[in-house]
């Protein structure tokens, strides 16, 4: 199981990535791969390429993590903004990630066109518009961050939304859109005609470093012996601490449905919240295209009003988008906000052959495949141009700020061991719902099935302890700490745990 067996299901579902068998004894590679998302799949792609034996596992099917609930905008702007990162890093590491960015959609691009991969891939302009009056100043401030890093952008007198006028807009040329799992597919056929192996069902356990590599145990047994390994799997399963005290867990929100075909500009949009709306469309070939809209995040698993973040979602691009038709999807996903506003790819802190992707921010796509390009010359010893920049072990010390903010929600969390429950008792669940219950000195994550059987487990998240929380609309349980999320009756579905809830005791 992963995510891709929580209750919703995203616009890009319909295609099958691969069908993989589950590994059914040890095996032996150059490099294993721990995750088949877009950072996986475009490592394990890179490094086939290099000649490497290359095995590619994931704990549920290929393709139906995280990726699977993008919305896919293929963006070198910085949704984080370049002005921040500027404050944080000076320019010259502003403009060595823009290039990683940059480097990432020619990189998707080439590889349609070499693999022949059809997966809608289409160049577009991108567009930030300010959200409100008072966010005028920060779209001035990174217009000048972006032209002194050498950035292409320019003012627009207004953003591309018809009937609705934005006022004045930063425009990006060349950005991107792609359908997701239209390309994993391409990748995972690439990766297997270079004799690659993948393997769906084979969920992760643990790992250790042997002399001349790594040996991954997975959870039936199996055990993969490698001279590397890397780790793709949203959040980090390999580690306990060393990159989850430097990222936070968000959940995302995105509807879908049904415009007239070519009445919205193709183009990707965000505008100046804090947890930003994003557009894009999806044509879809019959006189219609998709109109796909995002935003609305928290931290995950500290909300459960996802109904009211679905209808402002729906209300704001409605307001804008009036030919939207009835909502055909809706759909959540999870991304990590690193600390210093960019992701984490290359060697593990502390380990000689254990790399590791994650802290994407709502940049996945273009990151995941940056990140593949990092770590690619890392492993066949060549100098990785990204890496200095996007190393694990870094420091930020200017980024303190951030840091203790974002562990300050793992502070509380401990402190709900001594608050009462989310319900009274299992007798206040309805089918299908689920709780945090106290009973004595024990919390519990109580599940009703919708047949009315209860399911009883323990509530500590079996990556560091916290307190796991219901989430209604995906029909799992969240740790708002680290971001592992849990089926109804405690099966792993995402990291960083490996282990399931525990049985309830007491």
């Amino acid at each position: 199981m992963n995510v891709g067996d929580e209750q919703s299901r995203s616009c890009w579902m319909g295609e099958t990535v691969a069908e993989a068998p589950p590994l059914a004894a040890d095996a032996e590679c150059d490099v294993v791969v721990i995750g088949s998302g877009i950072a996986g799949l475009s490592t394990a792609y890179e490094l086939a390429r290099f000649d490497r034996r290359v095995i590619v596992i994931d704990r549920g099917r290929i393709g139906r993590g995280m990726t699977a609930r993008t919305t896919a905008h293929l963006a070198t702007e910085l949704d984080d903004y370049y002005h921040e990162l500027i404050d944080l890093h000076g320019e010259d590491t502003a403009r060595l990630y823009h290039d990683s960015q940059v480097s990432a959609v020619n990189r998707i691009e080439a590889i349609c066109r070499d693999e022949g991969i059809e997966a809608d891939f289409a160049r577009v302009d991108g567009y930030l518009f300010a959200a409100e009056e008072s966010h005028r100043a920060d779209l001035e401030t990174e217009y000048r961050a972006c032209r002194a890093i050498g950035m292409p952008v320019e003012w627009a007198s207004r953003a591309p939304i018809p009937d609705f006028d934005t006022g004045p807009a930063l425009r990006f040329a060349d950005q991107g859109r792609i359908h997701p799992l239209k390309y994993l597919a391409g990748l995972a056929r690439a990766i297997e005609a270079r004799g690659g192996r993948l393997h769906a069902e084979t969920a992760y356990i643990s790992s250790r470093e042997v002399d001349g590599g790594v040996e991954v145990v997975t959870e039936a047994g199996p055990v993969i012996r490698a001279a590397a390994a890397v780790f793709c799997t949203n959040s980090p399963t390999n580690d306990k601490v060393a990159v989850h005290s430097k990222q936070v867990p968000n959940r995302t929100y995105v509807i879908a449905g049904r415009i007239p075909s070519a009445s919205v500009a193709d183009a990707l949009l965000w505008d100046s919240y804090e947890a930003y709306h994003y557009v894009r469309i999806h044509p879809l070939g019959d006189g219609s295209d998709l109109l796909i809209v995002g935003g609305e995040d928290h931290r995950s698993g500290e909300e459960n009003d996802m109904e009211a973040r679905f209808a402002r979602l729906e209300q704001w691009a409605r307001q804008r988008y009036p030919s939207l038709g009835p909502l055909d999807y809706r759909w959540s996903g999870q991304v990590l906000e690193p600390v210093d506003f960019m992701p984490f790819s290359g060697l593990n802190p502390g380990n000689r052959a254990v790399y590791i992707h994650t802290g994407d921010s709502g940049q996945g796509i273009t990151n995941g495949v940056a990140g593949s390009l990092t770590i690619l010359p890392l492993i066949i010893g060549e100098d990785s141009r990204y890496a200095p920049i996007l190393d694990p072990d870094r420091k930020a010390a200017s980024a303190v700020g951030e840091f203790l903010k974002g562990q300050a929600a793992a502070v509380r969390n401990f402190a709900e061991y001594l608050a009462p429950g989310e319900a009274s008792s299992a007798d206040a669940l309805a089918p299908g719902e689920g709780a945090v219950i106290r009973e004595g000195t024990h919390k519990f994550a109580v599940y009703r099935s919708p047949e009315g059987a209860l399911v009883r487990r323990s509530a500590a998240c079996t990556h560091l302890g916290c307190l796991v929380h219901w989430n209604p609309f995906e029909k799992c349980w969240d740790c708002p700490c680290h971001g592992s999320q849990f089926a109804p009756e405690g099966k792993v579905l995402n990291g960083p745990a490996v282990k399931p809830l525990a049985p309830a005791e007491g």
